[in-house]
């Protein structure tokens, strides 16, 4: 069990991590006429950059190295780097194709699934409310299912694949920092195959371009690096279902840019499943609070160990 100490500083790693994803659509549409996929491959190249340059200064190359001689590991990182990616890829696609509203949803729902997900696999029980909580949100999604004839793709995909990723990162014996460079490094020999061959664009030669663009793009090994390092972090001292407690933070941030910025439209197909979501969250966070009153109250009636 992680000490208070361990679970402060993970709640500190948590806020961060959000607050630094939440705030990241600003980054990604000052790169908004640069595709997707390249500005995907921009933050694969330079993660592992920024990687290096941390574990070199750190003197953490040996921690690496250790990992490596693991085969297992190596099969489960693939596995990782893989949904990683394609979380990245699809993220900078919703937040510049006027999606945004749909990847805060998607980060709405994650939370919720990491309920079930730590239930399932890591033996975290799931309490009544909590149960409630889950079959709201399934309900809104449901609902939006029968009266609009659509499913919230975007959103389950962005949830689904960070909530897989979270979860078998929590599992594997691996630290945050050299499990985050060799999934870069995994990544890596696609990014620059993809460089190579990709159809030249306006800003694919970086000789060519202007040095604000050419700062955003190598930015953005910095922008995809620390909050995934305060994330793991995190993940690596707090229980799973509280992790994801501190999830809202990123959605909300994200909601108000699309909607108060950005001027996405909040139609009514999106309300009733955003009102489903908001509810259920809003009763899991009533749930987790009266928990750990509970937890506390029983702690105090404990009886006092003799020295």
């Amino acid at each position: 069990m992680p000490t208070n100490s361990e679970q402060r500083k993970g709640v500190i790693l948590a806020c961060l991590a959000f607050f630094m994803w939440g705030l990241a659509p600003i980054y990604f549409k000052l790169l908004q006429e640069i595709s997707a996929f390249e500005i995907l491959m921009h933050r694969v190249i330079w993660s592992v950059l920024f990687l290096v340059l941390i574990i070199t200064a750190r003197q953490h190359w040996h921690r690496l190295s250790a990992v490596i001689k693991q085969p297992k590991l190596i099969v489960m990182l693939i596995v990782t780097a893989t949904l990683l990616g394609f979380n990245w890829g699809l993220f900078i696609w919703a937040v510049n194709n006027n999606h945004m509203l749909d990847a805060s949803l998607g980060y709405y729902i994650n939370p919720l699934l990491n309920v079930l997900l730590g239930m399932l696999f890591l033996g975290e029980r799931l309490r009544k409310w909590q149960g409630v909580a889950v079959a709201l949100a399934l309900a809104g999604v449901v609902l939006q299912l029968i009266s609009f004839g659509s499913f919230p793709v975007v959103a389950f995909s962005l949830a689904g694949s960070f909530a897989i990723y979270g979860l078998l990162r929590k599992k594997l014996p691996i630290e945050s920092l050299p499990g985050l460079l060799l999934e870069a490094l995994i990544l890596l020999p696609v990014a620059l195959i993809f460089w190579w061959f990709m159809t030249p664009s306006a800003s694919s030669d970086l000789t060519l371009n202007d040095w604000y663009s050419n700062i955003l793009l190598i930015s953005a090994g910095v922008v995809t690096t620390l909050p995934l390092l305060c994330f793991t972090g995190a993940a690596k001292r707090l229980p799973y279902s509280t992790l994801g407690f501190f999830q809202y933070i990123g959605p909300s941030l994200m909601f108000i840019l699309a909607v108060s910025f950005y001027d996405e439209v909040f139609d009514a197909e999106r309300i009733i499943t955003f009102v489903c979501i908001w509810s259920a969250l809003a009763l899991f966070s009533w749930d987790s609070l009266r928990q750990s009153k509970k937890n506390k109250q029983a702690e105090k009636l404990l009886p006092t160990k003799a020295v």
